[in-house]
């Protein structure tokens, strides 16, 4: 497991929590050194069978992918998590610790060096398997967070995934791979009774669910997935995340979610369903 990402985003946090799963952790190694690290980890006697690399930004990590790539060739199984959170957030939790971000430079402010790293870090982003964005994320909310990724290996050929709910008005979340817009559905929101409940209540369930235009979009939505889902695991994906937005994420979204998850539950995808907006 190597746990990349931007600095100050929670990488030691994560592998913090790692460790408490048994994982034998390794900070700030040299990228050329990872090869030889994976080798005594197979040597005669080692107990040692799930190691977590910590990769930074410093003056070798462009050195990191081709180490990474040497790894697969050799047939490692190997994951990828890369942490990161917005600028301003980045921001705050410098200036609370007073600690020196790795780029930062005279010429650069800190919010400067934090987009270089963001710049920097690009390729290493687009080789991982999960990004976690940990804006919002206290330390507990991680812990949760890692815990349900990595607590125990996705089935042999199978693949973790997350079915969640957001509204936009809260923005969109970053830690996902397919965003779907349920806006054009009728908005229970308007509906004096069903406005203080959610998509978990049945009076909301019945009505998003009751449109003759959701039981066409579900459909459309199955089919998708039905396409999609198998050729993201026969591609070696571990993790996939599908997020389902409406413009509060507590009605319409929150439905949808659900019975998208219902659905793929029956056919045995290992499932996580969260809804990231539902107590707004």
């Amino acid at each position: 497991m190597v746990i990349t990402g931007l600095s100050g985003a929670g990488r030691s946090q994560a592998a913090d929590i790692l460790e408490d799963l048994g994982w034998f952790v390794i900070d700030n190694l040299p990228p050329s050194l990872i090869p030889e690290v994976a080798e005594l980890a197979q040597a005669p006697g080692t107990s040692i069978s799930k190691i977590v690399l910590v990769v930074g930004t410093g003056p070798y990590h462009s050195d990191a992918l081709p180490a990474l790539s040497e790894l697969r060739a050799q047939g490692f199984r190997l994951r990828i998590a890369f942490l990161e959170a917005g600028t301003d957030v980045l921001v705050r939790r410098y200036e609370s610790t007073r600690r020196r971000h790795p780029l930062a430079t005279a010429d650069l402010t800190l919010a400067e060096a934090i987009e270089q790293e963001r710049e920097v870090l690009q390729p290493v982003k687009a080789e991982a398997h999960v990004v976690i964005d940990t804006s919002d994320l206290n330390v507990h909310q991680l812990r949760s967070r890692m815990l349900d990724l990595f607590a125990a290996d996705a089935p042999a050929g199978g693949m973790q995934t997350t079915i969640t709910s957001f509204g936009y008005k809260h923005g969109l979340p970053l830690d996902t791979d397919l965003v779907i817009d349920c806006r054009f559905l009728p908005n229970p929101h308007w509906i004096e009774e069903l406005r203080p409940h959610t998509g978990l209540d049945s009076d909301v369930r019945d009505y998003v669910l009751g449109q003759p235009l959701s039981r066409a979009f579900l459909d459309q939505i199955d089919a998708m997935l039905e396409l999609l889902m198998p050729a993201y695991v026969a591609e070696g994906k571990s993790y996939l995340t599908v997020a389902f937005g409406c413009t509060g994420g507590r009605h319409r979204s929150v439905a949808i979610a659900e019975a998208v998850a219902t659905t793929l539950t029956q056919r045995g995808f290992d499932l996580r369903v969260t809804h990231r907006d539902i107590g707004r």
